[in-house]
């Protein structure tokens, strides 16, 4: 293999839908999808970076998981805009590849963040008494890190391998951006390798963190059971209502449709339109349902307007 002449392409083709008429209705919502997007991420990072009340632990999983949020979004929808709204449809070699791996990436940290607020919720649920001495700074600082190491290592390495694949045949990707099964599906050599890092890839983000995230929270009902108050299960269990919203908008959409995709021949065009909202909604939901709406941050938000109305000009008290 070292010795191999792999044959790249100079451009792919991305697809995209194909015969839907008003589709650019599609990409003009997208377009106020993003700005939403940046606007809602964008307002909650500054909050949580401006207030230092908010330098806690579990507000570093959020200001992590807001991160991924506009980071995937800006990755993806601004491409995705140029490539149909503007009829852009060839796209280098090697921009292709980073497309993905900036795609893949943000996806990946975003599933593994929200195994990581499980995880938050669990101690301060089951282990109540313990969770300053638990969930520190440090410890949340560790977990953040590693998973972004091993997950920028992971996609690394399926960008690597699509790098040792030749291309002699259609140029042609299936898909609405450069993914990577639609990719390395084109290579006319040896793709088996690819296809085990595919299924690596699908089992990291689609199976592992829903399984852990289940676990997390049949430990937590156990714990509400022996709870005897009515009142006090309700008040524990409100404080996981948003991530699980999190966790059905994130995960249902991503698995609905690769199980679809696995069991029956679906419509490529229902494929890419479900694949497009599911990489696109999430990021926009999760500040509004998790947090723009919690009293802390709302203090936060008014907290910062007033120190900021007082600093204007004019905004003193006259004598």
């Amino acid at each position: 293999m070292s010795n191999a002449t792999f044959v790249h392409p100079a451009k792919f083709y991305i697809s995209g839908f194909s015969d839907i008429p008003h589709v650019k209705y599609l990409y003009v919502f997208l377009c106020f999808v993003y700005i939403m997007t940046v606007l809602g991420n964008g307002l909650l990072l500054s909050v949580i970076y401006l207030d230092k009340t908010l330098h806690t632990p579990k507000y570093m999983i959020v200001f992590n998981l807001a991160l991924t949020d506009l980071c995937g979004s800006t990755a993806l929808i601004p491409k995705l805009l140029d490539t149909f709204l503007f009829d852009n449809r060839y796209i280098a070699y090697e921009a292709c590849l980073s497309y993905m791996f900036f795609v893949w990436l943000f996806t990946f940290v975003q599933s593994w963040t929200l195994v990581i607020m499980a995880y938050d919720r669990f101690i301060a649920i089951c282990f109540p008494l313990r969770y300053h001495s638990i969930v520190t700074k440090p410890a949340i600082a560790a977990m953040l890190l590693c998973s972004w190491f091993f997950l920028l290592s992971l996609i690394a390495c399926l960008a690597g391998l699509l790098d040792r694949l030749s291309f002699c045949g259609s140029l042609v990707i299936q898909s609405f951006f450069c993914d990577h099964g639609p990719i390395y599906r084109l290579a006319c050599n040896d793709n088996s390798l690819n296809f085990i890092m595919a299924k690596v890839g699908i089992t990291l983000i689609m199976c592992i963190p829903p399984v852990l995230i289940a676990f997390t929270y049949i430990c937590i009902g156990k714990a509400l059971s022996r709870i005897a108050s009515r009142e006090e299960q309700l008040k524990a269990l409100k404080t996981c209502t948003s991530h699980l919203i999190l966790v059905t908008v994130f995960f249902l959409p991503l698995l609905g449709t690769n199980i679809a995709v696995q069991i029956s021949s679906l419509d490529p065009n229902v494929r890419i339109f479900n694949s497009t909202l599911t990489h696109t909604i999430p990021a926009l939901l999760n500040p509004i349902i998790y947090s723009l709406k919690t009293e802390e941050v709302l203090n936060s938000i008014k907290k910062l307007c007033k120190r900021n109305s007082r600093g204007a000009p004019g905004g003193g008290v006259r004598s």
